[in-house]
C-alpha cells in the first residue's frame, strides 16, 4: 500500500497522521517541482475545519481523497456523483469537522484519481465499488456515515450490503435506491438505449458531458443560478474533456441498469438492518425526483425525510441547511 500526500509519503492513519516536519514556523514550504508538475508540501498539523489532500494506492489505482476532522472522531464517507469529484464536499467538510471525520474519495474516472494503464481498468459500477472498498480497507475505515449522492448512492449501497455492520447511518442526498426516484425525461436517453442500443442514445448522453451539459445539471432547478459557483462545473467540464474520458463516462451511463436491478437488494437491507437515515433533497431535481426520497419511509418508516428549494447539486446551494441537518440527526 502506497500512501503520500501531493508526493510525501503517509503513515497507516492518513493525512492527519502523516509526519509532520516543521521547516518554516507557521507556514507550509513547497519545495521544488518534479519534472511531472507535481509539487511537494510539508504536511502540518490539522487546524480547525482545515481539509487535507492525500493519494492512497487502492485496489491497484491511485485514489484521491480529502479529508477533515479528528482522526478519532466518527467518520462520515462521503461519496460523490457524476460529473463532479470531492470538490463537491469542498464546502460541507469545514462546516463538520469539529464533529466528524470526513473522508471523501475521488471515484475513477473522476477529480484527481489515476488508473495506471497498466491496470486495464474496467469502467463499471461494479469495479468503482471495488476500488472503493480496497479504499477504505487501505484508511483502516471499520465505522461509517455514508454520504451517497447520485454515482455515490449505488457504491454506497453496494458498501453496505458488503459490509452491513460497518454502516453507523447514511445520508441520502439526492442518492437514490428505488425506482420511484427516476425522473422520466431525465432518464429518457438511457432507457432508450436499454431498450434498443442506438447511437442517437449515446449522442444524447454525450451531450451532457461537455461545459453547456454540465452547467445546464447544475443549475437546473435552482431558484437563483448566480449562487452556483462557475468552478464547480468548469473542473468538472475540465477532467470529462481528458482525453478517453468521454468514452469511460458513456460506459458508466450506459451500465447504470445494474444499479436498479439491484436496488431490491438494498431495499432489503434497510428493512433487515433499519440504520439511521436521513435523506435530505433538492425537490426540483430533474434525474432522482422526490418520491425517490419518500420512497425510504417504506423500508425504514423513522427515516427523515426533507426537501430544499434548489436541484441536483444541493451542496452547492444549501450546504449550511445539509450540515445542520446532518448535525441535529447524528
Amino acid at each position: 500500500m502506497t500512501r503520500h500526500t501531493h508526493g510525501d509519503e503517509m503513515t497507516a492513519r492518513g493525512p492527519a497522521r502523516a509526519t509532520r516536519r516543521r521547516v518554516l514556523a507557521g507556514g507550509v514550504l513547497a519545495t521544488g517541482a518534479a519534472a511531472s508538475g507535481t509539487v511537494r508540501a510539508e504536511v502540518h498539523p490539522a487546524r480547525a475545519g482545515e481539509v487535507r489532500h492525500g493519494t492512497v494506492r487502492a485496489d491497484g489505482v491511485d485514489v484521491f481523497y480529502r479529508e477533515a476532522g479528528r482522526p478519532d472522531a466518527p467518520v462520515i464517507l462521503l461519496l460523490h456523483g457524476f460529473a463532479n469529484s470531492s470538490f463537491y464536499f469542498r464546502h460541507l467538510m469545514p462546516k463538520l469537522a469539529d464533529r466528524f471525520r470526513l473522508i471523501a474519495p475521488d471515484l475513477p474516472a473522476f477529480g484527481f484519481t489515476h488508473v495506471p494503464e497498466d491496470r486495464a481498468y474496467v469502467y463499471d459500477f461494479a469495479s468503482l465499488s471495488r476500488t472503493t472498498e480496497a479504499f477504505v480497507g487501505a484508511l483502516g475505515l471499520d465505522r461509517y456515515i455514508l454520504y451517497t449522492f447520485d454515482y455515490g448512492a449505488p457504491v454506497g449501497w453496494d458498501l453496505a450490503l458488503a459490509h452491513p455492520d460497518r454502516v453507523a447511518g447514511i445520508v441520502s442526498q439526492n442518492g437514490n435506491a428505488y425506482l420511484d426516484g427516476l425522473g422520466d425525461a431525465a432518464w429518457a436517453p438511457l432507457r432508450a438505449y436499454w431498450a434498443a442500443p442506438n447511437a442517437a442514445a449515446v449522442a444524447a448522453i454525450r451531450a451532457r458531458m461537455t461545459l453547456d451539459g454540465v452547467r445546464a445539471a447544475y443549475v437546473q432547478g435552482v431558484p437563483d443560478p448566480s449562487r452556483i459557483e462557475p468552478e464547480a462545473y468548469t473542473l468538472d467540464a475540465a477532467i470529462l474533456a481528458r482525453p478517453g474520458n468521454a468514452d469511460r463516462q458513456v460506459t458508466l451511463k450506459l451500465d447504470y441498469k445494474r444499479n436498479l436491478e439491484r436496488y431490491p437488494l438494498i431495499q432489503a437491507f434497510f428493512r433487515a438492518r433499519r440504520p439511521k437515515l436521513l435523506a435530505v433533497w433538492g425537490r426540483n431535481d430533474a434525474f432522482f425526483i422526490p418520491p425517490g426520497a419518500e420512497a425510504f419511509r417504506r423500508d425504514i418508516p423513522e427515516a427523515r425525510v426533507t426537501f430544499l428549494d434548489t436541484g441536483h447539486f444541493a451542496l452547492e446551494t444549501d450546504g449550511d441547511a445539509i450540515a445542520e441537518e446532518i448535525r441535529r440527526f447524528f
